[in-house]
């Protein structure tokens, strides 16, 4: 099927036009664009004090069908045929998640729990196809809808594996014909997750659960979360609550969380550490979490005790043997194992009520050499850039210039210049970062905007919401630098939420993203991300294609594993040097994403590539 140009040209030049009247046409072309962005003002501009102006106005169109042409001219005057797009993956791989084949890990001689924990060292390569989505799969509902009901085609759990997961799964949860509501009011703990937060609250000393972040907790690690109910809560009171847990074939409670729009991303306590650095989160929450954690010399609490911060709490909440006697007698039953092992690495018992037990991590350096029996000795220098490297069984972060207690640090994004220069940040630095992603942002929603709400087709029933409602929830900033795009999302108070990924190799501005109590994660770009697929509406990535390029993977798997995690209907912008996103826009329209070139008109030879991810039916 000839394309519309290639049938103008043909009409002029007959059915082979010769080579120079095809480069001089292109030449025409590569004028006509230099005329047209001579024209404009710069839409996007380095960070300075003034935001870059909204233009995106109708002489865009024009602009990206200028840069179609081009494309093709160019294809054209090589001989190339045109690129033939991917196919799609069987049925089998609808919910498929690299990295983590069981099969593959018990041949491999992996026993226990390592067979469901992550070996992309064992992934075989698997020929190039689209992973597509289930037949009953729906769009996701808007934020907030979308937090309390669920299509249940989007999810691989079956109505009897819902109906047997047992009484309180049950409460929390109620399957009408194609959906599962989420009951805000309810969760997985028994007296309801409002009330369960509040106990906590209390059990710190609180007032009410609304004084968390005054209190210092800012981050909250969630480990087995359940379907996200206590995270959700948390995110209502300005919490960060992330859900890490194992990864499941069916009923995960990972994508279940991601569905909801929820924080969440697969990790295991088997044998490796969590891709987060020494002193990341503020409290660690294990509700019926499934972990022995007196196992294997009480290695998984020195995982926990790595990533809490001075000062943070491990929440644990465990049924208990009833026993007869007092509520002491239950007490001992639950600690005796867990209290000589928690004295060795001064944790102090803050608290018990009922099922709960609190325990604080010490903010004086001085226990560690107090102690009288050294079983667990001190880690020897400083692990920064923690990438999936065996469990330790010994006490991290003491030494540490990161070392501050909760309680003494800044209670929101803006970090003072003193805990920014401990990061190895410049002040001004950080700061035009923050400008230039204000200004971008709005740059970005003013092009977003009109493609979501005009040009993009509805569908039937639906009817286009007024900004700044918008279709995405789940953002994930794939090269994240200091957070800047982050931050910008929450001044502009857009209802989204980021997963901040800071790629291996680069900078390892991690703990400053954690510190300002965003998302994050480090991340091998080389590798499948820890997730399963159609679970982020928009990726984004501001030169991360020019860092890949000297890697030793390819651009093609990159954009396929960004197909596999974006949802149908989903986003992707990119920011790049003008080839690298020329090389990028070929490669996506083999993947069936809708792409368009943006000049940023600022003198510079960057570019914007813009894609949207087709909604393939079957």
């Amino acid at each position: 099927m000839r394309s519309p140009l290639w049938n103008k040209l043909a009409l002029i030049f007959g059915p082979r036009p010769p080579i120079s009247w095809l480069v001089l046409c292109l030449i025409s072309v590569l004028a006509l664009i230099t005329v047209l962005g001579s024209s404009s003002s710069n839409a996007f501009e380095a960070a300075t004090s003034t935001p870059a102006p909204d233009i995106y106005t109708n002489y865009r169109k024009l602009k990206e069908q200028a840069a179609v042409d081009y494309l093709e001219l160019k294809s054209l005057s090589g001989g190339a045929s045109r690129v033939k797009e991917l196919g799609l993956c069987g049925k089998e791989r609808e919910n498929f998640v690299p990295c983590y084949n069981v099969s593959a890990n018990m041949l491999a001689g992996y026993k226990d729990g390592e067979v469901f924990d992550r070996h992309c060292e064992l992934s075989r390569e698997l020929d190039r196809c689209l992973v597509r989505p289930p037949k009953e799969y729906k769009i996701p509902l808007r934020w907030p809808a979308g937090r309390d009901v669920i299509w249940s085609g989007n999810v691989k759990i079956t109505k009897d594996q819902f109906l047997s997961s047992g009484s309180m799964t049950k409460r929390m949860m109620l399957l009408e014909e194609n959906q599962i509501a989420f009951h805000s009011d309810d969760g997985s703990i028994f007296d309801g997750v409002k009330d369960y937060s509040r106990q906590i609250a209390e059990m710190l000393g609180l007032g009410s659960d609304t004084e968390f972040i005054q209190a210092g907790v800012r981050t909250v690690l969630d480990i087995g979360c359940g379907f996200g109910s206590f995270g959700a809560h948390l995110l209502s009171l300005k919490v960060m609550a992330v859900c890490v847990a194992a990864y499941e074939a069916t009923g995960s409670q990972v994508q279940m969380a991601l569905e909801r729009g929820l924080p969440a991303i697969i990790g295991n306590f088997v044998s490796r550490q969590l891709p987060y650095p020494t002193l990341s989160y503020d409290m660690v929450h294990c509700a019926q979490c499934g972990i022995v954690w007196d196992d294997k010399d009480g290695v998984f609490l020195l995982e926990v005790d790595r990533l809490l911060r001075p000062g943070g709490y491990f929440v644990l909440t465990a049924p208990v043997n009833k026993v007869q006697g007092s509520s002491s007698t239950k007490k001992a039953k639950m600690v005796v194992p867990l209290e000589k092992f928690t004295d060795e690495i001064c944790w102090s018992l803050l608290a018990q009520q009922d099922d709960t037990f609190i325990w604080q991590k010490t903010v004086e350096t001085n226990c560690y050499k107090s102690r009288k029996q050294v079983a667990i000795p001190l880690c020897k220098g400083q692990d920064l850039q923690s990438y999936y490297q065996p469990l330790v069984s010994c006490i991290s972060g003491v030494s540490s210039k990161h070392w501050t207690s909760i309680q003494n640090r800044s209670s929101g994004p803006y970090l003072s210049s003193a805990e920014l220069e401990l990061h190895g940040v410049q002040p001004d630095d950080f700061f035009e970062d923050l400008q230039y992603w204000r200004s971008s942002l709005k740059n970005y929603w003013s092009l977003l905007t009109p493609l979501i709400f005009s040009d993009h087709p509805k569908r039937p029933g639906d009817e286009d919401p007024l900004p700044p409602f918008n279709m995405v929830r789940n953002v994930m900033d794939m090269n994240a630098h200091y957070g800047g795009l982050n931050n910008a999302f929450l001044e502009e108070k857009k209802s989204v939420w980021l997963m901040n990924v800071v790629p291996v190799g680069a900078q390892n501005t991690l703990p400053l993203i954690l510190e300002r109590g965003f998302a994050g994660v480090l991340h091998d770009w080389c590798e499948p991300f820890p997730t399963y697929p159609r679970t982020y509406d928009m990726l984004h990535a501001n030169g991360l294609l020019s860092h890949l390029s000297s890697e030793r993977c390819s651009m093609m798997d990159l954009l396929l594993e960004m197909d596999r995690i974006l949802r149908p209907e989903g986003w992707v912008v990119l920011s790049d040097r003008m080839g690298v996103i020329e090389l990028a826009r070929m490669l996506a329209t083999q993947i069936r994403w809708e792409a368009r070139v943006i000049d940023l008109q600022n003198g510079s030879d960057q570019r914007l590539l813009v894609c949207q991810k087709p909604f393939v039916r079957k």
